[in-house]
């Protein structure tokens, strides 16, 4: 990524999570009306003990070298999580890059078979970009036929923001829909130098709406754990847990749905997997 759009970067992130703050829950004078919403410039300055010109230039994406010590002051200013606290790092550059991203991505044997195995447990595997490169039936079943998307469309999040019928495969989409902008932008950020990536971010930016509203809330994000509630075409509402694993040695990430036994969300696990057994 260029050294002036990543400074540009983090100048609108800084600026985004300032304006996001409620100076009462700082414990904060708030006299009067302000012009503008959240912390002002000399007041995260103080809060992170730099000056107001320092922190001024950062906004402002001047060439500046922020230190690790300086970073860290401005995260507990901000009061970042640890996922936006890594990313403030990555734009500042005082963690090195992720290395450069190898040209093709392939799923080893073994992890093929654990996803194969998962069943009647939907898994898939996702590419650093978020390319489907595995998926067992029933998470072809529960999510899309991935069989009949050309390779170069096999994409989660391209498929969640330009299918039409993702919208109402989410029963909570506007959620989901937040959560991957930030699952994207946080990959974006580990990737600088990938293609891939900015491609499929130009394209979204083009092709969705939904994308370009939330583009510019700056969320970041990993995957962890958490529950998704589906609405299946012929199994209809389904609950799911997953979970979200980093596959060691590449930049694979394995995702497994499951519930709990004897839940209406292992029944519909069942029915998904009857169902995909007989096309």
């Amino acid at each position: 990524m260029d050294p002036i759009a990543v400074r540009l970067e983090l100048a609108a992130f800084l600026k985004n999570r300032r304006e996001r703050l409620d100076p009462r829950e700082l414990g904060l004078p708030h006299n009067g009306r302000r012009r503008t919403p959240g912390l002002r410039r000399q007041e995260v300055a103080q809060l992170a003990g730099m000056s107001v010109d320092y922190y001024t230039r950062l906004e402002q994406a001047r060439d500046l070298h922020p230190s690790v010590a300086v970073l860290d002051a401005l995260t507990r200013a901000l009061r970042l999580t640890s996922t936006e606290r890594d990313h403030l790092h990555r734009l500042a550059r005082a963690v090195p890059a992720t290395r450069r991203a190898p040209a093709t991505e392939l799923v080893r044997p073994s992890l093929l078979r654990v996803v194969t195995g998962a069943e009647p447990n939907p898994a898939l595997v996702l590419g650093r970009s978020y390319d489907v490169l595995a998926w067992n039936r029933t998470a072809a079943a529960l999510i899309a036929d991935f069989d009949s998307i050309p390779p170069a469309r096999r994409n989660m999040a391209r498929l969640f923001f330009l299918e039409t019928g993702m919208r109402t495969r989410y029963a909570e989409w506007e959620h989901v829909a937040r959560d991957t902008v930030a699952f994207v932008r946080s990959a974006a950020a580990r990737y600088p130098d990938d293609p891939a990536m900015a491609g499929l971010i130009a394209e979204l930016l083009a092709e969705s709406a939904d994308f370009r509203r939330l583009w510019p809330r700056l969320d970041v994000q990993e995957r962890t754990v958490g529950t998704k509630r589906f609405v299946h075409p012929q199994v209809g509402p389904v609950v799911l847990d997953y979970e979200t694993l980093a596959v060691p040695e590449s930049d694979l990430t394995l995702i497994v749905y499951s519930a709990p036994v004897d839940s209406p969300g292992q029944a519909a696990i069942e029915l998904l997997g009857a169902l995909s057994s007989v096309r």
